[in-house]
C-alpha cells in the first residue's frame, strides 16, 4: 500500500469502478424507462381498442380481445364495479376494482340500454365536461399503474391502462388493459447480471494494467534510485544515473540528477584542491618562520628579524584570505550599505604608503558612484587589484572610476606585460599563478584574483581583465548603482 503502484492502481480502480457504477445505474434506469414507455403503449392501445368497441355499443359477449392472456382486460363501470372481465382473468390488483367477477345485473353478454342512463336528465351536451360523450372513447391520457393479474392460474406484473368511454345509453364505463411487465424485467435482469458479471473483471484489468503500467513507468526510477545508492556507498561523484531515451519526467530527472552530481562532483573537487593549495601555501612560510626562529634559537647572532616578520605577515595575509574565500563559499551575504566608490578608491590609494608605484585616481568630484554593499569586501577587492598592479606594472598605474550604463565600472590600468588572451579566465582560479608570478616573496599565494572576482559575483557585479591602452592589463570591476 505504500508503493506508488499499488497507491496508483488501488485509485485508478477506485475511479473506473464509481464511474462504471454510476453509468450502469443510467444504463439501467434509461432501459427500465423505455421498457415501461413500450408496456404504457401496448397496455394503452389495447384499451383504446375496447374502449371503442364499448362505446360503439358493443355487447360484452361480443368484444374483439386480441391476445387476452398477454392483455387481460376488466370494465368497470362508475361506480367501481367490475361489469366484465376478459377470458382466463381471475384475481386482479393495481386497478382499485373492488372485485374481479361481474355484478349480476350487469353479467358477460348483457348490453348497456338507455333505460341505464343518469336519471338528471342531461343530455350529451350537459353531462360532465371531465367525461366522454355518449357514444365516445375520451381523448385524454390514460392513467397508468403497477399491479399484478392471475391469468389461467399464472401470476405475473403487468402495468395497466386505464381509458374511459361512454356508451350511447349514457353509460361511463371505465377499461383497464394490461401489459405484461415479464419482458421487461427479464430484459432490466439480463443487463444487471451482465453488468454484475463483467464489473468485477473489467476491475481486475483495470488494476493489473495500471500495476504493469506505472510499474514500467517506474522502473527507471528504480534505476536512478540503485545508482544513487551505490555512489553514496562508494563516495564516487564521476558515476552517473542512468538517462531513459524517453522524454518525459523521469528523464528530466534523471538529467537534472546528473547535472547535480556533476556541479556536486567539481565542489568536491574544487574543495579537495583547495585544501590541499591551502596547506601547501601554509607549509612553506611556517617552515621558513620556524627554522628562523631555531636558528635564532641557536645563534641569537644570526636572527633573521625582517625575514621573520616578513613570514608572519605572509602567513597573516594568507590565514585572512582563507578565512574570507570560507566566508564566501559559506554563502555570506554583502552587506546593503549605501556606498560611494569613488571616495572609496581615493581613501584607499591615499593610505597605500608603501606601493612601489604612485597610483593615479581618475574620478570627478562632483560626481556621484553609489552602491549597495560590504564596505570591507569592496575595499578588499580595490586592494587585491592595486596589489596586483604594483607586483606586475613598469612605472604606471591608473585607476579609473566611472558611469558605465546602470552601474558604475573602477578600472584599474597598468604599463606592465599585460595578461595573455588564453589565461585571462585562468587568472581568476584559486592558487593560480603565471609563470612571472611565482616568486614566494613577490607572487603571493594567487588568491587576490579569486576574491576578487567572488565579491564581485556576490554584489551582482562583474569583474574582467582587458588589454589597457597603456599596454599592459586592465582589470574592469563593474557594480550595479544603489537603488
Amino acid at each position: 500500500m505504500r508503493s506508488v503502484r499499488a497507491r496508483a492502481a488501488i485509485g485508478a480502480t477506485l475511479v473506473v469502478a464509481v464511474a462504471l457504477v454510476a453509468a450502469g445505474l443510467a444504463v439501467l434506469s434509461v432501459l427500465r424507462t423505455n421498457l415501461i414507455d413500450q408496456a404504457d403503449l401496448q397496455a394503452e392501445v389495447a384499451a383504446r381498442e375496447v374502449a371503442g368497441q364499448l362505446a360503439l355499443d358493443t355487447a360484452y359477449a361480443d368484444l374483439d380481445l386480441d391476445d387476452e392472456e398477454d392483455h387481460p382486460v376488466q370494465v368497470t363501470d362508475e361506480e367501481g364495479r367490475v361489469v366484465f372481465v376478459s377470458k382466463g382473468l381471475r384475481a386482479i390488483s393495481g386497478t382499485a376494482s373492488t372485485g374481479v367477477s361481474p355484478v349480476p345485473s350487469a353479467s358477460a353478454g348483457a348490453t348497456p340500454s338507455p333505460g341505464d342512463d343518469d336519471d338528471d336528465g342531461d343530455d350529451d351536451d350537459g353531462g360532465d365536461s371531465a367525461r366522454p360523450a355518449r357514444g365516445e372513447v375520451s381523448s385524454d391520457d390514460p392513467d397508468f399503474s403497477d399491479g399484478t393479474a392471475t391469468v389461467d392460474g399464472k401470476q405475473a406484473d403487468y402495468r395497466f391502462a386505464a381509458v374511459e368511454a361512454t356508451t350511447p345509453a349514457g353509460l361511463t364505463l371505465t377499461v383497464h388493459a394490461g401489459a405484461p411487465l415479464a419482458a421487461e424485467q427479464e430484459a432490466v435482469n439480463t443487463v444487471r447480471g451482465a453488468m454484475l458479471t463483467g464489473l468485477p473483471l473489467l476491475l481486475a484489468v483495470v488494476a493489473g494494467v495500471t500495476w504493469l503500467v506505472t510499474r514500467r513507468a517506474l522502473r527507471p526510477v528504480e534505476g536512478i534510485r540503485r545508482e544513487m545508492a551505490a555512489i553514496t556507498a562508494s563516495e564516487d561523484l564521476a558515476r552517473r544515473v542512468p538517462e531513459p531515451d524517453s522524454r518525459d519526467e523521469i528523464a528530466a530527472l534523471a538529467r537534472t540528477t546528473n547535472e547535480t552530481l556533476t556541479v556536486l562532483e567539481a565542489s568536491v573537487e574544487r574543495q579537495r584542491r583547495f585544501v590541499a593549495d591551502a596547506s601547501h601555501e601554509l607549509r612553506s612560510p611556517i617552515a621558513s618562520l620556524r627554522t628562523q626562529l631555531e636558528v635564532a634559537e641557536a645563534h641569537p647572532e644570526l636572527l633573521d628579524l625582517p625575514g621573520a616578520v616578513a613570514d608572519t605577515v605572509r602567513l597573516q595575509v594568507l590565514a585572512a584570505d582563507l578565512l574570507l574565500l570560507a566566508r564566501l563559499d559559506a554563502g555570506e551575504k554583502p552587506g546593503a550599505a549605501r556606498l560611494e566608490v569613488g571616495a572609496l578608491v581615493r581613501e584607499e590609494v591615499s593610505q597605500r604608503t608603501g606601493d612601489r608605484i604612485p597610483v593615479t585616481v581618475e574620478a570627478a568630484e562632483d560626481a556621484s558612484y553609489e552602491v549597495n554593499g560590504s564596505r570591507g569586501q569592496l575595499v578588499r577587492v580595490i586592494g587585491n587589484l592595486l596589489d596586483n598592479a604594483q607586483r606586475h606594472a613598469a612605472h604606471r598605474i591608473t585607476v579609473q572610476v566611472a558611469a558605465d550604463g546602470g552601474g558604475v565600472r573602477v578600472e584599474v590600468r597598468d604599463d606592465g606585460a599585460g595578461v595573455p588572451e588564453d589565461e585571462r579566465e585562468r587568472i581568476f582560479e584559486r592558487f593560480v599563478r603565471l609563470d612571472d608570478a611565482r616568486s614566494r616573496d613577490d607572487g603571493g599565494a594567487g588568491l587576490g584574483l579569486a576574491i576578487a572576482r567572488d565579491v564581485a559575483t556576490r554584489h551582482g557585479g562583474t569583474l574582467t581583465v582587458h588589454r589597457a591602452p597603456e599596454g599592459g592589463a586592465a582589470f574592469r570591476l563593474w557594480l550595479p548603482r544603489a537603488g
